[in-house]
């Protein structure tokens, strides 16, 4: 139902059937404290009206244009797994919720679901693909060897379910979306960290071979949708802390992204923490929010709002695994990089009268 609880805004499939240029992505993010591993998939989908391809009569109408359908994921020991097809006519997706699937390759005799099925009945008729829901994450692609510049794996398969614990907003309350602001020109950037959720996965998951299983591990998800993806932009998400006691989760994010049909650009930002239920949201329109950001290994970012501080500082001594993003110059290439290797340290304050620190909320 579209009022369930923790049900964040722009939780649907967003493209509305046109040649426009477009992709929509979505991560799903399941962490393993225990073993001190995290799976990162990644799912996009670009200019989907182009369902097989496009003709050399389509490139002529339209100009040419990058397809397809990719699967990625960055998994154990910073290792990677990407399947990609040109086509999208197995892709499916619900308009108004988060749930999405496709078929790269089907089981013989199998027609491809155009739908959310039984997790059974996906086995059967689906021999490489996937399927995800807020609640249910399934599926099994094999790496197609475009890759071979990072560390790889051929094969992954997994199935878990999760319990959502929270949106983007209170858990008691109505969730916002922080797509609002960004919303002034869909047809040619992204609006990124739309669709924000957490929660907490059970299952499993086998990484070329190796099962990894779990219970209650914390999870995330998220969601972006545009005409490409920045220019530049930077990310830092956990969910998984030590030393901070309840529920904690930070998503914080900027970027350089072109808006309307000039060279102008703006470099929109934002923080939110939650913590025990709460939801602390820090962004230009309600506060400041400042960043120092190097290329890769550091990163720096504070915000505040009419209540809180915020600091965060992020760190890695790892060289990072290239990923691929759906850019609108060349399709689906490696764009960034990541690592699910770091030390973040979070710290946020209560605020004076004056404006200065005061009570510790949050240090770890």
């Amino acid at each position: 139902p579209r009022d369930r609880p923790l049900r964040t805004p722009h939780s649907g499939y967003h493209y509305d059937g046109t040649a426009r240029a477009f992709f929509e992505g979505w991560y799903f993010k399941v962490s393993i404290p225990e073993c001190r591993q995290s799976f990162c998939f990644m799912y996009s989908v670009e200019n989907p009206f182009f369902r097989d391809g496009m003709t050399a009569l389509d490139r002529t109408l339209y100009g040419p244009r990058f397809t397809g359908v990719g699967a990625q994921i960055l998994g154990a020991d910073d290792k990677y797994i990407c399947q990609f097809s040109e086509k999208s006519n197995n892709f499916w997706g619900s308009r108004h919720e988060l749930i999405l699937g496709n078929t790269f390759i089907p089981n013989k005799g199998s027609t491809p679901p155009e739908r959310e099925i039984p997790p059974q009945e996906f086995s059967n008729r689906v021999l490489e693909g996937y399927q995800v829901t807020p609640t249910w994450h399934q599926g099994f692609i094999r790496d197609d060897g475009r890759s071979k510049y990072v560390p790889n794996v051929q094969t992954a398969r997994w199935e878990y379910s999760t319990r959502p614990v929270y949106g983007w907003g209170d858990v008691t309350s109505k969730q916002k979306s922080t797509a609002g602001w960004l919303a002034a020109f869909p047809f040619f950037e992204p609006h990124w960290q739309i669709c924000m959720a957490g929660g907490l996965s059970t299952g499993w998951i086998e990484w070329d071979g190796e099962r990894f299983e779990f219970e209650n591990a914390p999870s995330y998800s998220e969601k972006n949708w545009g005409g490409g993806f920045p220019r530049k932009w930077y990310w830092i998400q956990c969910n998984a802390f030590s030393g901070i006691s309840g529920e904690v989760a930070l998503t914080a994010a900027g970027g350089l992204r072109k808006i309307g049909l000039g060279d102008t650009y703006e470099s929109p930002s934002l923080i939110g923490v939650h913590h025990e239920g709460k939801f602390y949201e820090f962004v230009p329109w309600t506060g400041t929010v400042s960043w120092d950001i190097a290329p890769w290994g550091h990163w720096r970012m504070s915000g505040e709002n009419k209540n809180h501080l915020v600091e965060i500082e992020a760190t890695t001594k790892e060289p990072g695994t290239a990923l691929r993003a759906p850019t609108m110059e060349a399709g689906l290439v490696p764009a960034c990089k990541d690592t699910c290797y770091g030390d973040l340290k979070l710290q946020m304050w209560e605020k004076k009268y004056d404006g200065s620190k005061g009570k510790v909320c949050i240090h770890g």
